[in-house]
């Protein structure tokens, strides 16, 4: 694998968006249609589409997104420790604070990240 600590702009935001949906993919059975990272500062935003599964699209059509955001959110604090190393390991710097947001209509998954230091 190439020197990520030498990596950065879309190089960085590409590996990435690569790792982030590799741990989606692999708690979920899937990952999102598109992904796409970009970074400015010392804040890293990974944005995700089509993010719903077929269990969950059929809950949101049973008028049950309230229930869907539960269950994301209890995915993304299962996740998230995974998220925080992936996201140091690339950029060399600690997560301060992480922040994830699911929206049903459109489905658009936002995984934010505060670091300890600007890219």
């Amino acid at each position: 694998m190439a020197d990520t600590a030498l990596l950065n702009g879309g190089e960085l935001n590409a590996v990435i968006t690569s790792a982030l949906v590799g741990i989606q993919t692999e708690y979920l059975g899937r990952g999102p249609r598109s992904a796409s990272t970009f970074y400015y500062g010392h804040v890293l935003v990974s944005l995700m589409d089509d993010m719903l599964t077929p269990a969950e699209k059929t809950l949101t059509r049973a008028n049950q997104a309230d229930a869907v955001d539960q269950i994301r959110h209890l995915f993304q604090k299962t996740m998230e420790a995974d998220f925080r190393e992936a996201v140091e390991r690339l950029t060399g710097r600690k997560v301060l604070a992480f922040i994830s947001g699911n929206h049903i209509g459109p489905d658009i998954a936002a995984e934010l990240f505060i670091l300890d230091a600007p890219l």
